[in-house]
Order: C-alpha cells, then structure tokens, then sequence
C-alpha cells in the first residue's frame, strides 16, 4: 500500500463528507454553529471508526460463522456504529453550555455522522485504489455518496431530533427521547444494510428509496424545528 493509494482514499472518503456537511448546514445557515467546534465534531466522528471496526468484526464472529448477511449481525453493526456516533457526539460535544438551541443537536449529530462515514469511506476506497480498478472505484464512491453517507447522516439525525424535541424537558424525557431516538436509528441502519447486502435490483431500488424518503422525512422535520425555535426572533 502507497501513500498515493492513502491519498486518494483520504480525499475519495472526506471530500463527499465535506460535499454534504456544506450542503446540510446551509439548512441552519443563519445561526452557523461555531468552526472549531464542528469540526471537533467531524474529528469525533472519524475516531470512532477504528473503535467499531474490531468490535464489527467480533459481533460477526460471535453471532455467526456462516455469513455476514446474517440480521442478528445486521443489527449488531447497526447497534454498535450508532451507539459509537451518539457516544462521540455526547462526550465531545453535546454536554457544552454553546449547544443551547434545539436545532444545533441535528446539526452537530449529522456533523458527527459525517465524519464517521468519511473515515469508513476510506477504508471501503482503499483495497479498489490499490487494486488499480479505477472503475469499481468510481461506482463504489458514486454508491456510498448517494447512498450509505447519508443513511449514517439521517440514523444520527434521528438522535438528534430526539434530543431537540425534548430540549425543554425533565432529565427523564430527555434520557427516554435519547433512548427512542437510539433504537430508531439502530432500526433504520439495519433495514438499510439488510437491503443493500441481499443481491437483486429490486433490494437496492428498495435501499435507495428507504434513504430517499428518510431525506423527504428530514428536511420536512428540520424546517419544523427551526420554526418552533426561530419563529419569535426577528427576521
């Protein structure tokens, strides 16, 4: 493995992210969250790929030895990269007395969530690169751009309504929103990778139109948001 290999695979993993972490905080663009601390977040979100990878590779070891298509496994993945990303984002993050808006939990938790599908991109990227199949490089990129970025972005923002919604609530709500939003994202993560690993066109139509309604779901709810919190300010 060249450095060249580990270039391209860096800039093939974090470009895309970059892509749409711009895109999605144009959606709260007039309170822009602080630069360092997003990319505190992104960081975050990178660091806690090599703590899942052994832990994916231990649950697919223990839940079956005959294949990783198996659900129980599915679900273990599911379980152990959302609960990582929510674990990122409340240790580094969500605690700090700046996070005091409702939207800015959606906005740090995709932040997160992109940083986390950057750092897994690159390691999807590098055995093609190295390979020298600039082709399955392309349609690898092309399918996790459009595809398993954003499942990662719409799980965590799952959390992150969750979160937002009980903003004003006791300890309890907010421990049981978390809780909700949790298994949630760990549901729809599952229904994503069932989907995509099970060969067929008819399961990757179904896979890219799970993602694409989830993002019909996610812009309806975020301008919801904004206008329960933002509609007493001055425009």
């Amino acid at each position: 493995m060249t450095l060249a290999t580990l270039g391209y695979a860096f800039l093939g993993g974090i470009l895309p992210a970059f892509i749409w972490l711009y895109f999605l905080l144009q959606e709260d663009a007039r309170h822009m969250e602080p630069k360092a601390l997003l990319a505190l977040a992104f960081i975050a979100g990178m660091a806690a790929v090599p703590i899942a990878v052994p832990l994916e590779q231990w649950a697919s070891a223990a839940l079956t030895r005959d294949s990783a298509g198996n659900l129980a496994v599915l679900a273990a993945w599911a379980l152990i990269e959302e609960t990582l990303k929510y674990g990122m984002a409340a240790a580094f993050i969500l605690w700090r007395p700046i996070v005091d808006e409702a939207p800015e939990y959606v906005i740090y938790m995709i932040t997160v969530a992109l940083g986390f599908a950057a750092a897994e991109n690159m390691l999807f990227l590098v055995e093609p690169i190295s390979g020298g199949s600039l082709a399955s490089t392309v349609f690898t990129g092309d399918v996790r751009f459009m595809g398993a970025m954003l499942l990662h972005v719409f799980a965590s923002a799952l959390i992150g309504f969750a979160l937002a919604f009980s903003h004003d609530g006791g300890p309890a709500a907010r421990v049981t929103a978390a809780a909700g939003g949790l298994i949630l994202a760990i549901t729809l993560h599952t229904a994503f990778n069932a989907l995509i690993i099970t060969e067929g066109t008819s399961t990757t139509f179904a896979a890219v139109t799970l993602v694409w309604v989830a993002a019909v779901v996610f812009f309806a709810t975020f301008e919801v948001l904004k206008f329960f919190q933002y509609r007493n300010l001055p425009e």
